[in-house]
């Protein structure tokens, strides 16, 4: 049995379309959107490196 939530991440080298495509294949749908930084820590101070994107996705009803 599959859950019916789950989270996918946006991979490092795929676009945004490309992941939504990806739960589409796997029968999810998204119903939501959340950004987390990541902060590396240089001379002390916390700098902002990159942006992990990732959609909450729904399983889909056939």
């Amino acid at each position: 049995m599959s859950k019916k939530t789950v989270w996918f991440e946006v991979g490092e080298n795929e676009t945004l379309d490309a992941c939504l495509e990806r739960m589409k294949s796997q029968g999810y749908m998204a119903m939501g959107r959340k950004e987390e930084p990541v902060f590396e820590e240089v001379n002390g101070e916390p700098v902002p490196v990159k942006q992990i994107v990732k959609f909450k996705g729904i399983k889909m009803e056939n």
